[in-house]
Protein backbone atom coordinates (compact mmCIF):
# COMPACT_ATOMS: atom_id res chain seq x y z
CA UNK A 1 0.00 0.00 0.00
CA UNK A 2 1.23 3.48 -0.88
CA UNK A 3 0.53 6.75 0.93
CA UNK A 4 0.60 10.37 -0.19
CA UNK A 5 2.49 12.56 2.29
CA UNK A 6 2.15 16.34 2.08
CA UNK A 7 3.68 19.18 4.07
CA UNK A 8 2.77 22.87 3.85
CA UNK A 9 4.18 25.53 6.13
CA UNK A 10 3.58 29.25 6.62
CA UNK A 11 4.31 32.23 8.85
CA UNK A 12 1.48 34.15 10.46
CA UNK A 13 -1.07 31.37 10.37
CA UNK A 14 -2.49 29.10 7.66
CA UNK A 15 -2.20 30.06 4.01
CA UNK A 16 -5.99 30.34 3.81
CA UNK A 17 -5.97 33.04 6.50
CA UNK A 18 -3.21 35.14 4.96
CA UNK A 19 -0.14 33.30 6.23
CA UNK A 20 3.08 33.81 4.25
CA UNK A 21 4.14 30.67 2.40
CA UNK A 22 7.40 29.19 3.69
CA UNK A 23 7.76 25.73 2.20
CA UNK A 24 6.06 22.60 0.94
CA UNK A 25 6.99 19.03 0.17
CA UNK A 26 5.35 15.91 -1.25
CA UNK A 27 6.15 12.20 -1.35
CA UNK A 28 4.34 8.98 -2.23
CA UNK A 29 5.73 6.21 -0.07
CA UNK A 30 5.20 2.79 1.45
CA UNK A 31 3.90 2.58 5.03
CA UNK A 32 7.24 1.82 6.67
CA UNK A 33 8.71 5.11 5.42
CA UNK A 34 5.92 7.39 6.65
CA UNK A 35 7.26 8.24 10.11
CA UNK A 36 10.81 9.16 9.06
CA UNK A 37 9.45 11.21 6.16
CA UNK A 38 7.04 13.17 8.38
CA UNK A 39 9.85 13.97 10.83
CA UNK A 40 12.13 15.11 8.00
CA UNK A 41 9.39 17.33 6.57
CA UNK A 42 8.72 18.88 9.98
CA UNK A 43 12.42 19.69 10.42
CA UNK A 44 12.48 21.20 6.95
CA UNK A 45 9.57 23.48 7.78
CA UNK A 46 11.12 24.59 11.07
CA UNK A 47 14.57 25.32 9.65
CA UNK A 48 13.84 26.72 6.20
CA UNK A 49 15.89 29.50 4.56
CA UNK A 50 12.73 31.58 4.18
CA UNK A 51 12.18 31.60 7.95
CA UNK A 52 10.80 29.42 10.73
CA UNK A 53 7.18 28.45 10.15
CA UNK A 54 4.61 28.91 12.91
CA UNK A 55 1.99 26.90 11.00
CA UNK A 56 2.76 23.43 9.64
CA UNK A 57 0.24 21.10 8.00
CA UNK A 58 1.10 17.42 7.55
CA UNK A 59 -1.32 15.23 5.64
CA UNK A 60 -1.29 11.47 5.00
CA UNK A 61 -3.65 9.78 2.53
CA UNK A 62 -3.90 6.23 1.21
CA UNK A 63 -3.26 5.99 -2.53
CA UNK A 64 -5.37 3.39 -4.34
CA UNK A 65 -3.46 1.49 -7.04
CA UNK A 66 -6.28 2.21 -9.47
CA UNK A 67 -5.72 5.97 -9.01
CA UNK A 68 -2.08 5.89 -10.14
CA UNK A 69 -0.88 6.77 -13.61
CA UNK A 70 2.72 6.75 -14.81
CA UNK A 71 4.75 9.29 -16.78
CA UNK A 72 8.34 9.15 -18.08
CA UNK A 73 11.17 11.03 -16.43
CA UNK A 74 12.20 13.99 -18.56
CA UNK A 75 15.71 13.92 -20.07
CA UNK A 76 18.05 16.11 -18.02
CA UNK A 77 20.65 18.57 -19.34
CA UNK A 78 22.29 21.82 -18.25
CA UNK A 79 22.70 25.25 -19.82
CA UNK A 80 25.52 27.74 -19.28
CA UNK A 81 25.04 31.08 -17.50
CA UNK A 82 27.32 33.21 -15.32
CA UNK A 83 24.82 35.89 -14.26
CA UNK A 84 21.11 36.20 -13.53
CA UNK A 85 20.65 38.32 -16.65
CA UNK A 86 22.33 35.69 -18.82
CA UNK A 87 20.33 32.95 -17.12
CA UNK A 88 17.04 34.67 -17.90
CA UNK A 89 18.12 35.28 -21.50
CA UNK A 90 18.92 31.58 -21.75
CA UNK A 91 15.50 30.73 -20.31
CA UNK A 92 13.80 32.84 -22.98
CA UNK A 93 15.74 31.03 -25.72
CA UNK A 94 14.69 27.66 -24.30
CA UNK A 95 11.06 28.75 -24.05
CA UNK A 96 11.10 29.87 -27.69
CA UNK A 97 12.55 26.50 -28.64
CA UNK A 98 9.64 24.83 -26.85
CA UNK A 99 7.06 26.80 -28.83
CA UNK A 100 6.36 29.73 -26.51
CA UNK A 101 6.06 33.12 -28.23
CA UNK A 102 8.53 35.94 -27.59
CA UNK A 103 5.76 37.94 -25.94
CA UNK A 104 4.70 35.09 -23.64
CA UNK A 105 8.30 34.21 -22.70
CA UNK A 106 8.96 37.82 -21.69
CA UNK A 107 5.68 37.87 -19.76
CA UNK A 108 6.70 34.74 -17.83
CA UNK A 109 10.01 36.27 -16.75
CA UNK A 110 8.24 39.51 -15.80
CA UNK A 111 5.54 37.75 -13.79
CA UNK A 112 8.02 35.88 -11.58
CA UNK A 113 10.49 38.75 -11.26
CA UNK A 114 7.77 41.14 -10.10
CA UNK A 115 6.03 38.97 -7.53
CA UNK A 116 5.53 40.72 -4.19
CA UNK A 117 6.27 37.44 -2.44
CA UNK A 118 6.49 33.83 -3.47
CA UNK A 119 3.32 31.97 -4.41
CA UNK A 120 2.18 28.56 -3.18
CA UNK A 121 1.48 27.43 -6.72
CA UNK A 122 2.17 28.18 -10.36
CA UNK A 123 0.73 30.76 -12.76
CA UNK A 124 -0.81 29.57 -16.03
CA UNK A 125 0.03 31.79 -19.01
CA UNK A 126 -1.22 31.44 -22.56
CA UNK A 127 1.84 30.37 -24.58
CA UNK A 128 1.03 32.79 -27.41
CA UNK A 129 -0.55 35.88 -25.85
CA UNK A 130 1.30 35.75 -22.52
CA UNK A 131 -1.96 36.50 -20.67
CA UNK A 132 -2.53 34.84 -17.32
CA UNK A 133 -5.43 32.41 -17.64
CA UNK A 134 -5.85 30.57 -14.31
CA UNK A 135 -7.58 33.35 -12.36
CA UNK A 136 -6.23 32.03 -9.05
CA UNK A 137 -4.34 35.11 -7.87
CA UNK A 138 -1.55 34.63 -5.35
CA UNK A 139 -2.52 31.01 -4.69
CA UNK A 140 -1.91 29.74 -8.20
CA UNK A 141 -2.07 26.08 -9.19
CA UNK A 142 -0.32 23.78 -6.72
CA UNK A 143 0.98 20.64 -8.44
CA UNK A 144 0.41 17.73 -6.09
CA UNK A 145 0.39 13.95 -5.68
CA UNK A 146 3.55 12.92 -7.51
CA UNK A 147 6.82 11.11 -6.82
CA UNK A 148 9.34 8.86 -8.52
CA UNK A 149 8.27 5.25 -8.99
CA UNK A 150 11.64 3.86 -7.86
CA UNK A 151 13.39 6.24 -5.40
CA UNK A 152 16.66 4.31 -5.35
CA UNK A 153 16.99 4.25 -9.13
CA UNK A 154 16.07 7.92 -9.28
CA UNK A 155 18.70 8.91 -6.72
CA UNK A 156 21.28 6.94 -8.71
CA UNK A 157 20.37 8.86 -11.87
CA UNK A 158 20.84 12.18 -10.08
CA UNK A 159 24.17 11.10 -8.60
CA UNK A 160 25.43 10.20 -12.08
CA UNK A 161 24.71 13.81 -13.04
CA UNK A 162 26.58 15.04 -9.94
CA UNK A 163 23.34 16.29 -8.39
CA UNK A 164 21.88 15.93 -4.92
CA UNK A 165 19.50 17.67 -2.54
CA UNK A 166 15.78 18.28 -2.33
CA UNK A 167 15.63 21.13 -4.87
CA UNK A 168 16.55 19.25 -8.01
CA UNK A 169 15.04 15.96 -6.82
CA UNK A 170 11.62 17.51 -6.38
CA UNK A 171 11.79 19.85 -9.36
CA UNK A 172 12.56 17.12 -11.88
CA UNK A 173 9.67 14.95 -10.65
CA UNK A 174 7.27 17.91 -10.74
CA UNK A 175 8.45 19.00 -14.19
CA UNK A 176 7.99 15.46 -15.49
CA UNK A 177 4.40 15.34 -14.25
CA UNK A 178 3.62 18.78 -15.67
CA UNK A 179 5.18 18.01 -19.07
CA UNK A 180 2.87 15.01 -19.39
CA UNK A 181 -0.27 17.13 -19.03
CA UNK A 182 -2.45 17.80 -22.05
CA UNK A 183 -2.14 21.45 -23.08
CA UNK A 184 1.25 22.22 -21.49
CA UNK A 185 3.83 23.76 -23.82
CA UNK A 186 6.62 24.53 -21.33
CA UNK A 187 7.46 25.39 -17.74
CA UNK A 188 9.64 28.18 -16.35
CA UNK A 189 10.84 28.16 -12.74
CA UNK A 190 13.39 29.54 -10.37
CA UNK A 191 13.54 28.93 -6.64
CA UNK A 192 12.25 31.20 -3.90
CA UNK A 193 14.94 29.99 -1.48
CA UNK A 194 17.29 32.97 -0.91
CA UNK A 195 20.47 30.91 -1.22
CA UNK A 196 19.40 28.75 -4.18
CA UNK A 197 19.73 30.68 -7.43
CA UNK A 198 19.22 27.86 -9.93
CA UNK A 199 16.19 27.60 -12.20
CA UNK A 200 15.04 25.64 -15.23
CA UNK A 201 12.92 25.45 -18.34
CA UNK A 202 11.15 22.16 -19.03
CA UNK A 203 9.22 20.86 -22.00
CA UNK A 204 8.01 17.53 -23.30
CA UNK A 205 9.78 18.50 -26.53
CA UNK A 206 13.34 18.46 -25.16
CA UNK A 207 13.21 17.71 -21.43
CA UNK A 208 14.49 19.51 -18.34
CA UNK A 209 17.08 22.24 -18.94
CA UNK A 210 18.81 23.33 -15.74
CA UNK A 211 20.02 26.96 -15.66
CA UNK A 212 22.65 27.52 -12.92
CA UNK A 213 21.80 31.13 -12.06
CA UNK A 214 18.55 33.04 -12.58
CA UNK A 215 18.51 35.52 -9.68
CA UNK A 216 20.82 37.29 -7.26
CA UNK A 217 22.14 35.51 -4.19
CA UNK A 218 19.89 36.30 -1.23
CA UNK A 219 16.85 37.14 -3.35
CA UNK A 220 13.78 35.51 -1.69
CA UNK A 221 11.53 35.80 -4.74
CA UNK A 222 10.94 32.90 -7.09
CA UNK A 223 8.05 31.21 -8.79
CA UNK A 224 6.72 28.91 -11.47
CA UNK A 225 4.90 29.52 -14.76
CA UNK A 226 3.18 26.92 -16.92
CA UNK A 227 2.65 27.97 -20.53
CA UNK A 228 -0.53 26.51 -22.03
CA UNK A 229 -1.70 25.98 -25.58
CA UNK A 230 -4.48 28.35 -26.66
CA UNK A 231 -7.87 26.66 -26.25
CA UNK A 232 -6.70 24.27 -23.51
CA UNK A 233 -9.42 22.95 -21.18
CA UNK A 234 -8.04 24.74 -18.13
CA UNK A 235 -10.34 23.09 -15.60
CA UNK A 236 -9.33 19.65 -16.79
CA UNK A 237 -5.67 20.67 -16.70
CA UNK A 238 -5.89 22.07 -13.17
CA UNK A 239 -7.62 18.92 -11.90
CA UNK A 240 -4.83 16.80 -13.39
CA UNK A 241 -2.08 18.96 -11.89
CA UNK A 242 -3.63 19.12 -8.43
CA UNK A 243 -5.40 15.77 -8.07
CA UNK A 244 -4.03 13.10 -10.39
CA UNK A 245 -1.61 10.71 -8.69
CA UNK A 246 1.44 10.34 -10.95
CA UNK A 247 4.55 8.22 -10.44
CA UNK A 248 7.53 9.09 -12.62
CA UNK A 249 9.37 6.21 -14.24
CA UNK A 250 12.93 6.33 -15.49
CA UNK A 251 14.56 3.93 -17.93
CA UNK A 252 16.60 2.64 -15.01
CA UNK A 253 13.65 2.16 -12.66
Amino acid sequence: MLYSIKMRSAQGGPHEKGGRHISGAERILSEEKIEQTLVAMLHRAQGHQRGAADFVSLKVEIVKPSDICYSPLLPFSSCQAVSAAEGRQTAVKELLRAGVSVKAAAAGIYQIKNLRDSMRGAMLLDAQSGERVDGLGERGVRVSKMDCADPEAYEAILLKQGLSGDHVREALVLASKVAGAQGIVAELCWSDDPDYVTGYVASGLFGYRRIPIMKAQGDPIGGRVFFTEPGTDLQQLIVYLQEQVVLIRSEEG
